[in-house]
């Protein structure tokens, strides 16, 4: 029998989370693979348990292909356990709607403004916050900040775009809301607030007010830690889900079978009961969010730039690599470790045991550009605190300073040196600029002083520290004439 396409009538029952969809009640920006299979799923779980009128219709600001793709499937994909121990094959069923692109924008306001929507969350990884790595607030430079003040009614960054919500809100129906950040930057939920505020502050005077205000007694903002390995489609997807389903998914989703979201129960109109779905709620999220940012976020970092150097395409291939296991062990319990306290629920070792368990997933087999993508934007809030404790105490932070060598060779342009076809897929928003940074003088000394010395990507206090800029251009060029791996075993004696 030939799969057919993936509707409702036709998907097997067992599959669907939600049997009735329920109403709009969550409005979500960033329709990409992590939000369909972490925040979806989560409330699909919670609302299949208690229900609720917490159906979502979600935005994607950029593009309208996936939302068109789905709109012609009933806003229906599935979600793939891709691991060796499970085929579990699930239906959210809890999009009531998605639209795409630019000119959507003011559709997706007038719905977002409905009082039926109280919860609006995101998706948008770090660079869509429009925030400064240097101070943590708004990057009044970004292009789009500039136009979005001018021109708030046609809003280009999610920024201006919930300026432009709470806004209509304030004027509409004054319906409170809460704004649920589900991205990986440090304090999350009162980053946003804070580059909201900042955001106001350009407006008009009329317009400041009502936004503060708004902000101030009709919003709240959570801070949040998720996490779920959750990589690219790729054709072998779709084939997984017509062997396992009967059914054509030209959207689907693979992820691994982990998932974790810890949460402040600050809502301020209310939630699904999410914490029937598994998610925690609790007043130590800041504790989970460093303890994922410095052990999961900054290993990941590690493996990617090293991996992609020894030409190492996959997680699982860079993970087994003796050099790179020792490496990343250490750079936990030796480099990491000392500079926080981890969350009271859970413990160091179990932890770390399960990450590498995680990244033995030769199934899933996450790729290495992916993960070393937006390095310019993703590097800062993972090294930068930690660097700084080592060195005000006099230490050294040999494999963190590795980490951003090896970023540094495989996305700059440095004559005579390749790195390799893994590192040249890796995308980044800071990419011209970067590869820009060896034309004037190659010498790896001379790219790591502009790199930390114009602030463009990393703190000024980082630049001010001289031993790990020359820790920084040592590994450089040692990477540069000897190859990575000697770095490596240089870095591991530190």
């Amino acid at each position: 029998m030939s799969a057919q396409p993936l509707q409702l009538p036709t998907a097997p029952v067992d599959a669907l989370v939600v049997k009735k969809r329920p109403l709009l009640g969550i409005v979500h920006i960033g329709m990409g693979n992590f939000h369909r299979a972490h925040f979806a799923v989560h409330t699909a779980e919670a609302i299949a348990e208690m229900g609720g009128d917490w159906g979502i219709f979600g935005y994607s600001l950029r593009s309208k292909k996936l939302t068109d793709q789905l709109a012609k499937q009933d806003f229906l994909y599935t979600v793939l356990d891709i691991h060796p121990d499970s085929d579990k094959t699930i239906i959210p069923n809890i999009h009531v709607g998605a639209l795409g692109g630019p000119e959507s924008i003011n559709q997706i306001i007038e719905i977002a403004s409905e009082p039926s929507v109280k919860i609006i969350s995101l998706t948008i990884t770090e660079g869509g916050y429009c925030y400064s790595t240097q101070t943590g607030g708004l990057d009044h430079s970004r292009a789009e900040i500039i136009h979005d003040v001018a021109n708030l009614a046609s809003p280009k960054s999610v920024v201006g775009l919930l300026a432009r919500i709470l806004l209509n809100r304030a004027a509409l129906n004054h319906a409170p809301v809460t704004i649920v950040s589900c991205d990986n930057l440090t304090a999350n939920g009162s980053t946003t607030k804070r580059v909201l505020l900042e955001f106001a502050e350009r407006l008009s005077l009329q317009e400041r007010e009502r936004l503060t205000t708004f902000i101030e007694t009709s919003t709240s903002f959570p801070n949040s830690m998720v996490d779920r390995i959750v990589p690219s489609t790729e054709d072998r997807h779709i084939e997984m889900v017509a062997e396992r389903l009967n059914v054509v998914d030209l959207a689907p989703v693979p992820a691994e079978m982990f998932s974790m979201w810890v949460l402040e129960d600050d809502f301020i109109a209310g939630r699904p009961a999410w914490e029937k779905a598994g998610v925690i709620f609790s007043n130590e999220v800041d504790a989970y969010e460093t303890m994922k940012l410095r052990l999961l976020n900054g290993s990941h970092s590690l493996i990617a730039y090293v991996g992609a150097l020894l030409h190492k395409v996959t997680v699982p291939d860079a993970r087994s690599t003796p050099l790179i296991e020792e490496a990343v062990r250490k750079f936990m319990s030796v480099e990491m470790l000392p500079t926080f306290t981890m969350p009271s629920t859970i413990e160091f070792t179990s932890y770390v045991t399960d990450l590498f368990s995680r990244w033995s997933n030769t199934v899933l087999n996450d790729k290495i550009d992916r993960i070393g993508s937006d390095g310019s934007i993703k590097l800062p809030p993972r090294i930068t605190q930690t660097t700084i404790a080592h060195y005000a105490d006099r230490k050294s932070a040999p494999l963190t300073a590795l980490t951003i060598a090896a970023w540094v060779a495989c996305v700059t342009s440095i004559p005579s040196f390749e790195p390799g076809e893994v590192a040249t897929a890796m995308k980044d928003p800071s990419l011209e600029y970067l590869r820009a940074l060896s034309e004037a003088d190659s010498s790896p000394s001379a790219i790591i002083e502009k790199l930390f010395g114009e602030g463009r990507i990393f703190a000024t206090e980082l630049g001010a520290i001289v031993p790990f800029k020359e820790d920084v251009a040592f590994y450089l060029e040692k990477i540069i004439k000897e190859g990575v791996e000697s770095a490596l075993l240089l870095a591991l004696t530190k």
